[in-house]
């Protein structure tokens, strides 16, 4: 990638989405670590250089961590590393220019940080939830409320010492796999429908078993 792109020495890639054409139809949606959120016509980034172009207008420290692909009428869930959670309509958010910098997706808890956001855009679809030591579990998506934008969200998994903290929230169904990736480089693919679905308040079961010092990184 460091060969196609132009990226500063400090920056880390955190998301990529995959596009068939740069229409007006469709939106960029951005989420950050502070709870910011963001769309952007898909139509606005047409014209790409080698060393980039503005995405969002970040303030501070904060950093962007997902970016969905979307339609704009769907309900977005955005997950964090406290295992809360917060589910409202995209109408809730107007389509913004690359240089904006976004409204307030969710409001966090004193130490939390935004993981991941989903949309909403599949029937029948499950909420599956991970943790970095190994757990995880599917919930039904009406377990989730939907609520306004800027709450402070309801929780989606028990985050305990021996779970660690929520690294990722996926839109699954029964018939998908999931890939689990490790941060010490390891990979595992299971089936979804071999992790039980569970209500919001559980900790879920053991997706994998990690060698001592690592971690999930990713599903």
């Amino acid at each position: 990638i460091g060969s196609l792109i132009g990226k500063q020495q400090d920056e880390t890639i955190a998301s990529f989405i995959s596009v068939k054409a740069f229409n007006d139809q469709q939106f960029v949606l951005m989420v950050t670590r502070d709870g910011i959120i963001k769309k952007v016509v898909l139509s606005e980034f047409s014209n790409p250089r080698r060393n980039g172009i503005t995405a969002a207008n970040l303030k501070g420290n904060d950093r962007l961590v997902d970016v969905r692909l979307t339609d704009g009428r769907h309900d977005v869930v955005i997950g964090t590393a406290k295992g809360m959670a917060i589910r409202f309509h995209e109408q809730e958010l107007r389509p913004m220019g690359r240089n904006a910098a976004g409204v307030r997706g969710i409001k966090l808890g004193k130490g939390d940080s935004v993981v991941g956001a989903i949309t909403l855009q599949r029937k029948g679809t499950t909420i599956l939830v991970a943790t970095d030591r190994g757990y995880g579990k599917r919930s039904e998506e009406d377990e989730y409320r939907v609520s306004h934008r800027g709450g402070k969200g309801i929780k989606t998994v028990k985050i305990t010492d021996k779970t660690g903290s929520m690294v990722a929230i996926r839109e699954v169904l029964e018939t998908d796999d999931i890939v689990v990736v490790t941060t010490g480089g390891m990979v595992i693919r299971q089936h979804a429908s071999d992790v039980r679905v569970a209500g919001r308040n559980t900790q879920g079961v053991r997706l994998l078993r990690l060698q001592e010092k690592d971690e999930v990184a990713d599903i």
